[in-house]
């Protein structure tokens, strides 16, 4: 019998949104589900060289961010407020014992993943091939349709 398939689109850039596809797609590897990520628009952001553990998470607009007392939206928007929310959830993540990025990446090629780059958002952005971590596949729209056809499940984060 054939392995389950899965695909993820990752079209986010920040650090608490690379953590749902990453991790989403690590178990299911681990549970021999054969999986691809679609890295699009702002989620290349995940798999560029230098990238994955310098990303960074925003408290303005993010009503569910957990600090340790209500931030007003005025106080969310002041200079330094991004580095102590992203510090503040990289400390929370290593405390519990969570993978970094840059790590979930390394266990993702390890288990098999297939990450894909969009070329055609790598393209309007300006992004290079030579800018892209190693490991990561090139294509476009068609490459994930013929992926996900196929899947079980699809996933858009």
């Amino acid at each position: 019998m054939a392995n389950k398939k899965m695909t993820i689109i990752a079209s986010k850039g920040t650090l608490d949104m690379a953590y749902p596809p990453l991790i989403l797609a690590t178990t299911a590897a681990a549970m021999d589900v054969d999986v691809t990520i679609f890295f699009t628009f702002y989620g290349l952001e995940m798999i560029k060289k230098g990238n994955a553990d310098n990303l960074k998470v925003s408290p303005l607009g993010n009503p569910a961010m957990p600090m340790p007392v209500p931030i007003p939206t005025l106080v969310a928007s002041l200079p330094g407020m991004e580095s102590v929310a992203t510090a503040m959830m990289k400390s929370m993540f290593s405390k519990h014992g969570v993978a970094s990025i840059g790590q979930l990446l390394d266990l993702a090629k390890e288990a098999g993943v297939k990450l894909i780059a969009c070329q055609m958002t790598m393209d309007v952005m300006g992004v290079k091939q030579s800018d892209i971590i190693d490991g990561v596949e090139f294509g476009g729209a068609a490459t994930w349709m013929d992926l996900a056809a196929d899947a079980d499940i699809n996933l858009f984060v």
